[in-house]
């Protein structure tokens, strides 16, 4: 397995290098600057929130003297809020160097490594905060780091996974260029809480954010949709800091100290200490290391649980706030409690309805299997053909599972042929078979939405409902074959017999009658002078005349039997058996009823010749005494030819003849078996319709 991606972008030439040289060169300062500004940061004490604009995370001056006051050690609490941002960043700028490491020499492990680094220096540690306070003449630099990891940071929304700009619309990709450009010099004062930059920056992310998910649904195959999957992983954890970050800004805010905000420090600490490494992680993880892990379950669970939990913290203080302003309580302990238990009350509904639709947005309509056959059958009613009907199941099913690949084979011999398909296959498939009265007529195969990720036992259900329904419409498209190839060896044979009939009424019968007519006129020259001589012509002329009626009897006779017109199908059966009965030899016996009321011409002509070729092989391989040709009428003709004779060799194999035969009955829906008697000889059974046939 390869240990990361293989994008579709790389750096060609020379651009390797100077990339590279230009990354270090940024690593090297927005390290740098971080440096300095977490060592001022140390040698000052918190600012005061009430002369600057304090970090809502951060302790200030006030938090200290509640800290105080409430009789928490100082020292320790500002060793560890100093530790731990110092952690954030150094994991950010490791995790970036791995990555520049390993996938330097593509596009977008250059801008997910810079990313890392500019998140870590500035966005999640605030040691610039220090840095913009304490060293003014470093502003310049400082807004250089800005501006190059926030552009870093949007051109990796517009090129992650596979390192292609998407949307593909030139006119687009300058238009983002250019606004990437004109918004990266604003975004210094972004952290800085100025509204324009910070309605800027997010603006733009929100831009990045619809790319994604534009690539995500229509341009992305299954590999770079698990590689979204890790970053959108990580990012729901960055987007829960952001909205603690902001609840606890907007109701425990840095310059309104209490101890209810250092009780809440204290507690969300643990919290983003968890969250934050879960960016750089997830983003390594999707260029390096995609398919290590299943992440589908994790992200699952975070959507659900992530999603409940801002709902009920904005639920609790929306009902709390509104509550206490309308009755201008004082004392909200009694509302506090009131809120709680209408939370408690919506959290186990709210938790199932936000499964049902984290599972709809994740694996389709897998826990929904009556909409998807619903829907299904409603598709079916409007296919016009059934190959049409195999299309429309894959497709459906595909779409409702969102999974990449879906198939249906049908059974041709001894393999399978894909008769329908959508998508791109991609990992080992579910294969499930497709019958028809419990014979194996095809199959339904189905590709996991994510390598190694298999199908749940409510999916594999859904899947055998669908194959269940698609069964009887694979051997629709079966039957629908067969016809056409017989309605093809029908046309074939109808071409055949009528350049057969052309040819020896063209080479036999027409010369033959256009010499007669010479001879004619050769006799009526001769008559006045040669008597003899005209006499013995047309004695020749009758002979040659009488050959022609042979051959115009023989070409009707191929086209059907005169004796069927004159004797009927039993009257013509004895007729044949009678004349080819010897007394010393092989004897015919032909049972039947003395009269059958009308059949039709084909069905009259199939059983005739069948009977023939049964009884021509009875003459010549069965060394038999005795055939009996068994003529019945109940619905369908049935007719049946038995001999005494020495039976089917062993290992036999079908000729022209027993295949003709076979031929014969399956051309007009009817069926014809050929196998040994249980005392001796051969028996041959054919079943014809009557009433089907026109």
């Amino acid at each position: 397995m390869s240990t990361h991606v293989q994008f579709g972008v790389r750096l060609q030439r020379f651009w390797p290098v100077a990339a590279r040289l230009v990354w270090v060169a940024a690593f090297l300062l927005a390290v740098g600057l971080w440096a300095i500004g977490s060592l001022e940061r140390a040698g000052e004490l918190p600012p005061s929130c009430a002369i600057v604009d304090c970090d809502p995370f951060e302790l200030s001056v006030e938090d200290l003297g509640v800290l105080k006051a409430l009789g928490f050690p100082l020292n320790p609490i500002l060793s560890f809020w100093t530790l731990t941002n110092t952690g954030f960043a150094l994991v950010f700028f490791a995790i970036a160097a791995v990555i520049f490491w390993r996938a330097s020499d593509v596009w977008t492990g250059l801008l997910a490594s810079y990313t890392l680094v500019y998140l870590g220096a500035v966005i999640f540690t605030g040691s610039d905060d220090a840095l913009w306070r304490a060293r003014p003449e470093l502003r310049r630099l400082l807004a250089m780091v800005y501006a190059l990891g926030y552009s870093a940071l949007m051109l990796f929304f517009f090129l992650f996974p596979d390192g292609k700009f998407v949307p593909r619309s030139r006119r687009l990709r300058a238009v983002a260029m250019l606004l990437i450009l004109v918004i990266a010099p604003f975004i210094l004062d972004a952290p800085r809480a100025e509204p324009l930059a910070v309605a800027l920056f997010l603006g733009s992310v929100g831009l990045g954010v619809a790319a994604q998910t534009h690539r995500y649904r229509r341009v992305s195959g299954p590999s770079e949709r698990l590689q979204t999957r890790w970053v959108l992983f990580g990012l729901m954890g960055a987007l829960m800091v952001m909205l603690v970050w902001v609840f606890t800004r907007v109701y425990l805010p840095p310059d309104q100290s209490s101890p209810e905000r250092i009780y809440a420090l204290l507690l969300i600490r643990p919290l983003i200490i968890l969250l934050i490494p879960l960016l750089p992680l997830t983003v390594a993880f999707s260029i390096l290391r995609y398919r290590l892990f299943d992440i589908d379950l994790v992200l699952n669970r975070t959507l659900v649980y992530g999603t409940l939990t801002v709902s009920t913290m904005g639920l609790y203080v929306f009902i709390v706030g509104y509550l206490g302003s309308l009755f201008q309580a004082r004392d909200r302990s009694l509302i506090a409690f009131l809120a709680t238990g209408l939370v408690a009350l919506l959290f186990q509904p709210l938790r199932e309805r936000l499964q049902r639709a984290v599972n709809r947005l994740m694996y389709g309509e897998r826990d929904e299997p009556y909409t998807v056959l619903s829907r299904l059958g409603r598709r079916l009613e409007m296919a016009l053909t059934p190959t049409a009907g195999l299309q429309t199941i894959v497709e459906t099913v595909a779409r409702a599972l969102k999974l990449p690949h879906v198939a249906i084979a049908l059974k041709k011999g001894d393999r399978f042929e894909t008769a329908a398909s959508f998508g791109l296959p991609a990992g080992d498939p579910l294969i499930l078979p497709l019958t028809h009265q419990e014979k194996i007529i095809g199959q339904l195969i189905c590709t996991p939405r994510a390598p190694n990720e298999g199908f749940t036992e409510a999916e594999q259900g859904l899947l055998r409902n669908v194959a269940h329904q698609a069964g009887p419409i694979a051997h629709a498209v079966g039957l629908t074959a067969d016809l056409q190839r017989s309605r093809q060896r029908l046309v074939a044979a109808r071409e055949e017999e009528r350049r057969r009939i052309r040819r020896d009424l063209h080479d036999g019968l027409g010369p033959r009658l256009a010499s007669l007519t010479l001879k004619l006129d050769a006799a009526r020259n001769l008559l006045s002078h040669d008597p003899d001589a005209t006499d013995a012509l047309l004695v020749a002329l009758k002979a040659e005349t009488q050959a022609a009626i042979a051959d115009i009897r023989r070409l009707v006779y191929a086209l059907r039997p005169p004796a069927l017109d004159e004797l009927g199908l039993v009257g013509a059966l004895r007729e044949h058996a009678a004349s080819h009965s010897t007394p010393d030899g092989l004897r015919i016996i032909v049972e039947a009823p003395e009269e059958l009321p009308p059949l039709p011409a084909a069905v009259e002509v199939a059983a005739f010749r069948i009977a023939l070729e049964a009884l021509t092989n009875v003459e010549r391989h069965a060394r038999a005494r005795e055939c009996t040709v068994r003529l019945a009428l109940d619905g369908r003709l049935q007719l049946e030819i038995t001999d005494d004779g020495v039976g089917l060799p062993p290992e036999y194999q079908a000729g022209v003849g027993l295949t003709s035969m076979r031929e014969r009955a399956a051309e007009l829906g009817g069926t014809c078996v050929v196998e040994v008697r249980p005392g001796g000889g051969t028996r041959v059974w054919a079943e014809l319709p009557v009433n089907s046939i026109a």
